[in-house]
């Protein structure tokens, strides 16, 4: 009996008979298994021809051999345009043409024509014959295919998996180990019928998501032969194995050749192999070591070594060593909860290693420090052990051989209004002078050291005033002990300092709505306005001890922003000294909406100390610091941070960004950072200064081909510090650059350097923005 319009005939076979395994007595033509046909398309009758509908083929009664196997329904859909699907009961088969989508589980297969059978999974299609087994897509004129074993047989196919594809001749499906094999086959990177770099192949060999394997293999770019292999493999998993290079020129090292290789051993290993080649500098290699312990922790190791050919090539005229090298090693662990374990070494064998061949990271870092830390956190307290000690030679280290630091978080006290802080630490301490290079003389000073053991104790009483108004007075001492320091860089006796302080914060919130202000311009829909003023007073007498009479160990350094009035924010501790002063705080809000989200329209803070009684080397008023970020609209942003010098009336900082993004096919940044000579200023100075202009634009011409550009203009020199171009390619599975950068060095001759940087999509080596950069060109 053949039934070709489903929904009349039988429709209550699901409800009747979904849950038994006899036939029912009407319905003999069935044989041992049975199926539930249903119609899920309009409710009125339709007729064969342009008939868009679904047949579904549940196998709901199975031998009693195969009832605790999972049940998986099929699904047989006309695809638009189709005319025909129909299941004959009598033999047990459906079939469909003029398009067909048949799903099995998580496996789909279309084509304009195909007949299957539920009961041994196999579907024979032709025309136009597509099959998704999860990510893998198979693309074949006639194919027969096994639902159920995967098997799968075809005269000649493509297939692909990102990022490899394939194409070939006599497939065959292995249902054992569910692997596929082909013959005169062509593997590619490019998703293209026309790839530029392929592999041809005499045999191949597919195990879908894991890996290919080619016999017989030669490597053509365009339609020239470049390079034979006997065997082939690739892995396609997430962790596949793969080379990256960077080659180029740069004037200070000649040609060059950046080689690395990435692996993946297992989920707790995995790494890089760096081989890299400098004509003038000579040959560098060094491991990568990324290893993953669950709970116990994670981590880096580093190492890199290069024999250095050009030893008087350091453009500050100091020596550097041939065999140059550096460690870098890195943990973090959190073994039990609230318990953190934290490691880190950096070790250089000269000043200036980092800065030559890694540039990158040395101008995120210049001064890099080693240290092991332990943090155990409570609700209300925490214990941190912190141990530096000194690496590098040549770099300024206060060796803290240990600090332990007791933190107490603000607490309540009890059921009273009171609250309660504290900070106390303990440890040995010695404060290194960098070195001179290539005579080990000490730059600033000779080294001292002592102990030290600090106790910071302080109650607040924060109020809500006129349910508006936040005040919150404080109180809180501290007590010092130093022990004798001894070296021939100060020496004092044992010292016992006290210091109290004072003071209250005040602030409040305030905000107000315009629901009606509408602006295409500024693209305004509603405003709000939040204003918070601050003030906050801090009174602290002159210390026991002055400053000048300890050793220092924590003491300020040099800052563009405000450093922190109150304690214990305020952690310098060998240069706490008195302070009656009042810091005066504004922060601006000005909210919209866009696109139905509440968004900053401008965010404006402005703050500044008045010091009621300066001392020595201070000013009654401080500078005048102001940060603002505005976006006029979406794709338009200005970011201002300024220092204005109230006594002097003039700018000592500016910085100042503008940045257009209209889409993705364009941006542009405009700079300014004005920094004014700081040379006497106490009790830190900044140095001295910049007035610099810098420009980056991208430009994607289109979907294949971008362009980069950055300058860095020094307006007090008139010279241009730095220019770099780059032309991005993407080659559909590959991206490319070709780059281009001059630096004029303050001191030394100009460098010039030419890099050309590629990389598989699938197993990225630098992202766009960092393919065109100017630190990847030195593999940084």
């Amino acid at each position: 009996m053949r039934q070709k319009e489903f929904g009349t005939v039988y429709p209550n076979i699901t409800k009747r008979y979904a849950a038994t395994t006899r036939a029912p007595s009407n319905i003999a033509a069935i044989p041992s298994w049975h199926s539930t046909v249903v119609l899920l398309s309009s409710a009125r009758r339709m007729t064969r021809l342009g008939a868009i509908f679904t047949l579904t083929l549940s196998l709901l009664a199975l031998p009693e051999a195969l009832l605790a196997q999972q049940q998986l329904p099929w699904t047989v859909t006309p695809l638009p345009g189709g005319t025909d699907a129909e299941y004959d009961m009598t033999t047990g088969t459906f079939s469909g043409s003029n398009g067909v989508m048949v799903s099995y589980g998580n496996y789909v297969l279309t084509a304009k024509e195909a007949v299957g059978n539920p009961t041994t999974g196999e579907v024979v299609a032709d025309g136009k014959v597509r099959i998704q087994q999860g990510e893998q897509l198979w693309v074949s004129e006639h194919v027969v295919y096994n639902f159920r074993t995967h098997q799968m047989e075809a005269e000649q196919f493509r297939t692909g998996q990102a990022p490899l594809f394939a194409a070939g001749k006599g497939l065959h499906g292995d249902t054992t180990n569910r692997t596929y094999t082909a013959t005169d086959a062509m593997i590619t990177g490019d998703d293209t019928s026309q790839p530029l770099i392929k592999i041809r192949a005499k045999r191949i060999k597919i195990i879908p998501g894991r890996k290919i394997e080619a016999h017989q293999a030669t490597l053509y770019v365009g339609n020239i032969p470049v390079f034979y292999f006997p065997f082939y493999s690739r892995n396609l998993t997430e962790h596949a194995g793969h080379f990256n290079f960077l080659p180029g020129y740069r004037s200070a090292f000649g040609p060059f050749l950046l080689a690395s290789y990435t692996w993946y051993l297992n989920e707790n290993l995995d790494g890089a192999f760096h081989v890299d080649y400098r004509g003038q500098r000579g040959p560098g290699v060094g491991p990568d070591l990324n290893y993953h312990l669950g709970q116990w922790g994670r981590g880096t190791f580093k190492y890199y070594y290069t024999h250095d050919a050009d030893t008087a090539a350091d453009q500050l005229g100091a020596p550097i060593p041939e065999n140059r090298h550096r460690i870098y090693l890195s943990y973090d662990a959190n073994p039990a909860t609230n318990l953190y374990v934290k490691a880190l070494v950096r070790y250089e064998s000269d000043f200036a290693v980092m800065r030559d061949f890694f540039e990158g990271e040395y101008n995120r870092n210049p001064q890099p420090d080693s240290f092991l830390e332990v943090n155990k956190f409570w609700q209300n307290f925490s214990v941190d052990a912190f141990v530096q000690p000194r690496v590098n030679e040549f770099l300024q280290t206060v060796e803290r051989l240990p600090d332990i630091r007791l933190t107490g978080y603000r607490q309540q006290i009890g059921a009273t209004p009171l609250y309660y802080e504290s900070e106390s630490s303990a440890g040995y301490y010695k404060q290194t002078f960098a070195q001179n290079a290539g005579t080990n003389a000490p730059l600033f000073a000779p080294s001292y050291e002592a102990a030290r053991a600090d106790t910071y104790h302080q109650v607040l009483l924060p109020e809500t005033l006129f349910g508006w108004l936040n005040v919150t007075p404080r109180v809180g001492g501290r007590f010092t002990y130093y022990g004798e320091a001894s070296g021939p860089g100060a020496t004092t006796d044992e010292q016992y300092r006290g210091v109290f302080n004072t003071g209250a914060e005040i602030s409040f919130k305030a905000s107000r709505v315009w629901p009606g202000v509408e602006n295409k311009l500024f693209e305004v829909d509603g405003l709000r306005h939040i204003i918070e003023p601050s003030v906050n007073y801090v009174f602290v007498p002159s210390p026991s001890v002055a400053p000048s009479q300890l050793p220092q160990f924590d003491y300020e350094l040099p800052s563009l922003m405000l450093l922190p009035l109150d304690f214990p924010d305020y952690n310098s501790i060998d240069s706490v000294d008195s302070q009656n002063t009042i810091r005066w705080g504004l922060h601006n809000k000005l909210q919209t909406k866009r696109d139905g989200k509440v968004t900053d329209l401008l965010k404006w803070d402005v703050y500044a100390d008045w010091r009621l009684k300066p001392r020595s080397n201070q000013t009654t008023f401080s500078d005048l610091y102001s940060n603002l970020e505005f976006k006029p609209r979406s794709w338009l942003s200005l970011e201002s941070i300024t220092r204005y010098d109230i006594d002097r009336g003039d700018w000592r900082m500016a910085y100042h960004t503008l940045t257009f993004k209209p889409s993705n096919v364009w941006s542009w940044s405009l700079g300014h950072y004005y920094l004014r000579d700081d040379l006497t200023s106490s009790p830190v100075a900044l140095g001295p200064g910049n007035n610099v202009v810098s420009s980056t634009m991208l430009y994607r011409l289109n979907e294949n081909w971008g362009f980069r550009m950055s300058h860095y203009f020094e307006a007090r020199t008139g010279t241009l510090e730095l220019q770099s171009y780059s032309i991005y390619r993407d080659l559909r599975s590959w991206t490319a650059a070709l780059s281009f950068r001059v630096r004029q060095n303050v001191s030394g001759p100009e460098d010039y350097t030419v890099a050309f940087t590629f990389s598989l999509k699938a197993f990225p080596h630098y992202g766009q923005g960092d393919s065109v950069g100017a630190y990847s060109l030195l593999g940084g």
